[in-house]
C-alpha cells in the first residue's frame, strides 16, 4: 500500500525551541519535518501541531509553526487527549432548513467541508514519549498511521529505536521523507515534481 496525498494528514508533534537541544540529531529531524510540512503544502495536505506544555519548553520552532493550519497545546503526553481528533475529524455541519424542513430526525448530517482523510501521516519528539503515545492512540480510533522516522527524535537513540520498534508492532507504518515525497507524487510527470525533488535534494 502506498500512500495517498489526497487521503493523507501531516501531524508534526512538539518541535519546541527549549526542547531541540536535548534531541539526538536535532537539525536533521528538524530539516525533516519542515520539508514534509512544505511538500505538505504543495499536495495540498492538512498540517497540524502539538506543543507539549509551552510555558516550560517554548513554542515550537517558528519556520515550523508558521507551516501549520493549527496548532495544539497540551499537558498529556498525547495529542488526542487535547483534541486532536477534532482536527483530523472536523465534525459534520448542522444540517439547516425551516420549519417545514423534515423532522431532525429525519435529516441527514450534512458532510464536512471537506472529504474525510483517514491516513495521518506524522513526525515529533520525543518518539518514546509524546510520538509514541500519539500514534497508539490514533491506531486505536482505526487511523491508518505513517510514521516518518527520520523527522522523528529522542534524546537517545536508544530511546527513538525502541519507540520505533513499538510503533511498527502497533500496526504504525515506518516511513522516511524521501518515501512520503516519491509516494505522494507517484510519477515523474506529476506538475509539481521538480518543486518536490528541489525540497529533499
Amino acid at each position: 500500500m502506498l500512500l495517498d496525498a489526497a487521503d493523507s494528514q501531516l501531524v508534526l508533534v512538539d518541535y519546541q525551541t527549549r526542547l531541540l537541544p536535548a534531541i539526538h540529531e536535532a537539525p536533521l529531524v528538524l530539516a525533516n519535518a519542515v520539508r514534509l510540512a512544505r511538500m505538505a503544502q504543495v499536495f495540498r495536505v492538512p498540517v497540524f501541531g502539538t506543543e507539549q506544555n509551552p510555558e516550560k519548553l517554548g513554542g515550537n520552532d517558528a519556520a515550523l509553526r508558521a507551516l501549520c493550519q493549527k496548532t495544539l497545546g497540551k499537558m498529556s503526553f498525547s495529542a488526542v487527549d487535547a483534541g486532536l481528533l477534532d482536527c483530523l475529524r472536523p465534525a459534520a455541519r448542522p444540517a439547516s432548513g425551516n420549519a417545514r424542513s423534515l423532522p431532525k430526525h429525519l435529516q441527514k448530517a450534512a458532510p464536512s467541508q471537506t472529504p474525510e482523510r483517514n491516513t495521518v501521516v506524522i513526525a515529533g519528539c520525543e518518539a518514546h514519549v509524546c510520538l509514541l503515545q500519539t500514534v497508539l492512540e490514533l491506531i486505536e480510533q482505526e487511523i491508518d498511521v505513517w510514521v516518518v522516522t527520520d523527522a522523528c527524535g529522542s534524546r537517545t537513540e536508544r530511546n527513538r529505536d525502541a519507540a520505533f520498534d513499538r510503533l511498527a508492532g502497533a500496526g504504525a507504518e515506518l516511513i522516511t521523507t524521501e518515501m512520503v515525497a516519491f509516494e505522494w507524487l507517484r510519477t515523474a510527470d506529476h506538475p509539481a515534481f521538480r518543486e518536490v525533488h528541489a525540497l529533499i535534494k
